[in-house]
């Protein structure tokens, strides 16, 4: 009998984080999905179970120590051990240098940097014991370089990636896969489809991202054998330029 293990999304949206979700549900983990209010987890949660899988969902607050302290606790104890974490906080938000306020630029940092830590920190106690598991980051293009109107989301994103590059280097030996995901171009999303209608029409020849294809790579990167870890891999359309 297969031992139960758990996959815990940090950030299950409707696009991209469900996605991983669903491909991780279907090879048998338990879904355990995130988002700050839980209600909204109710359509991915059922999908989960009507295909037949295991899904929980959680509203917490990534931002907060004590919400992701608990959350892991409860999940490991109740539910199953956690084989994977994902961490796929957005906190993506454009505004001038000028026009960031001090409020948006510390909200946007403890999104998508400080949650990611908390994760990280509380997954890796719990991995470390058994000798195993895995541990991937989302990234976006502003993990590599910074653009005009997104200093906030920049700083935080390059500061996830660095704290993925130190997570790798201390876990790693000890048998824990930990991977950055550099996702490089528009993905399939409402947001995508209700402001760039004509785009979206025509997403085969544009070059859209789909979140089905995102997620098949989150999971070949946890199948990998670790005499050959990948530890950052960029994602893009074949249009993008890059």
């Amino acid at each position: 009998m297969n031992e139960r293990k758990s996959v815990l999304v940090i950030g299950a949206g409707d696009s991209t984080g469900g996605a991983i979700a669903r491909r991780f549900a279907r090879e048998g983990f338990v879904a355990c999905v995130t988002r700050r209010t839980a209600d909204k987890l109710e359509p991915l949660v059922e999908s989960i179970r009507a295909a037949g899988g295991e899904a929980h969902g959680f509203a917490s607050d990534a931002r907060k120590e004590v919400d992701i302290e608990t959350l892991v606790a409860h999940v490991e104890r109740e539910i199953a051990p956690i084989e994977v974490a994902v961490f796929n906080v957005g906190a993506n938000v454009r505004f001038s240098l000028t026009e960031t306020t001090e409020r948006v630029y510390r909200k946007v940092w403890e999104m998508g940097a400080l949650g990611g830590f908390l994760m990280g920190r509380e997954v890796a106690r719990a991995m470390l014991a058994r000798g195993h598991g895995t541990i991937i980051f989302t990234g976006a293009t502003a993990s590599m370089r910074g653009s005009a109107g997104f200093c906030a989301f920049a700083g935080a994103k390059h500061a996830l990636r660095a704290l993925a590059q130190s997570m790798a280097r201390e876990l790693g030996p000890k048998g824990i896969h930990v991977a950055h995901v550099v996702i490089d171009g528009a993905i399939d999303t409402p947001f995508i489809a209700e402001n760039f209608p004509e785009r979206y029409a025509k997403k085969a020849e544009e070059g859209i991202l789909s979140t089905g294809a995102i997620a098949e790579n989150y999971w070949n990167l946890h199948r990998q054998p670790r005499s050959a870890w990948t530890h950052e891999l960029d994602l893009r359309p074949w249009t993008e330029t890059w």
